[in-house]
């Protein structure tokens, strides 16, 4: 099965979605706890979020498997994006919940991380730097869009209820400070919260991509899955998504709009 998606678009924007995966290898599903193939930890229904975005022309990757399997927002070399606080692996061995991925004496060895790494996260991360030295090549700068979701309450990572709109920039170094301007100038989030490099800066794709210097500007959106989910069943909510999807495509065009003026 072929193990990334990619759609190439005729805009100079590219919108990853890293963790959009929920399937598991047929190979090595039996390693895995029953509870731990229900991939609960994916970030659920980001095709339905962003789908006006095909109509937009932008270029959108997507993996086919599960976090669990491994992480693409993670470094090989395994460094804590967030020194000092808790954090999951590159191929991570418990859920948000603490609860163990694996059964017993089935964790991944180095040889297995390895070959993950491998045949999972190399092929997508080769496609994403392809698409962004494509894109940069027709437009002469591109923006990459990290899209994420993460349930609005969880104790292991931040403590309380997580604002809605999370943007992450790696403190303003993984993009130009013009595009952050633009963002909060012709943006009303309201009623919705926002706020920018709070318990999340972004992740390894946003600070190893991220190089305004050369024309590549990465940002990231934790949203919170309050605005779109039942959070208890983890249900679509129609009523929830069509307001926040509002938003999120006026922010896609905002973003289209600063790569055309800029």
């Amino acid at each position: 099965m072929q193990t990334y998606h990619l759609t190439e678009g005729g805009v100079p924007l590219l919108i990853s979605m890293p963790h959009n995966g929920f399937k598991f290898p047929s190979e090595i599903q039996n390693q895995f706890q029953d509870n731990a193939l229900k991939s609960k930890d994916t970030d659920w229904f980001l095709d339905r979020l962003y789908d006006f975005c095909t109509q937009l022309n932008c270029s959108i990757l997507t993996p086919t498997y599960s976090r669990y399997v491994i992480d693409l927002n993670r470094s090989t070399e395994g460094e804590c994006l967030y020194p000092g606080q808790d954090t999951t692996e590159l191929c991570p061995l418990t859920a948000f919940d603490y609860s163990p991925l694996y059964q017993e004496d089935k964790s991944p060895d180095p040889d297995e991380i390895k070959r993950r790494v491998e045949r999972y996260w190399f092929p997508y991360h080769n496609a994403l730097q392809n698409e962004l030295i494509r894109l940069k090549s027709v437009f002469g700068k591109v923006v990459l869009f990290e899209a994420h979701t993460i349930a609005s309450q969880v104790p292991r990572f931040f403590d309380g209820k997580l604002p809605d709109f999370n943007f992450g920039t790696n403190n303003g170094e993984s993009c130009s400070e013009n595009l952050i301007n633009y963002i909060q100038s012709t943006m009303h989030f309201h009623p919705f919260e926002q706020v920018f490099n709070g318990r999340f800066k972004g992740g390894y794709i946003t600070r190893h991509y991220g190089k305004p210097d050369k024309n590549i500007h990465a940002i990231q959106l934790e949203l919170s899955q309050a605005t779109y989910l039942n959070e208890s069943t983890l249900q679509w909510d129609e009523e929830k998504s069509t307001e926040v999807k509002i938003k999120l495509e006026q922010l896609i065009n905002s973003l289209l709009d600063w790569i055309i003026k800029s």
